[in-house]
């Protein structure tokens, strides 16, 4: 059987690559540290994993205006 990497993760699955608590990364979204997730569906909120990947190794220049530092 094929294995399948997600593109999108929850707000939970987000918070455990980032090895945060939930809380913690909804923490740091509300306040702006971190961008905001994308809303696929109604109530369906995701974020891009590969976002998630370039944030934590510094590479975030084209998220300035969604981020405070």
């Amino acid at each position: 059987m094929t294995r399948h990497t997600p593109i999108m993760a929850s707000e939970t699955t987000a918070a455990r690559l980032l090895d945060l608590r939930t809380t913690e990364f909804k923490a740091l979204v509300d306040e702006g540290h971190l961008p905001p997730g994308h809303e696929i569906a109604p109530g369906v909120v995701r974020w891009d994993i590969e976002v998630l990947k370039r944030i934590s190794v510094g590479d975030v220049t084209e998220l300035w205006d969604q981020i405070q530092w």
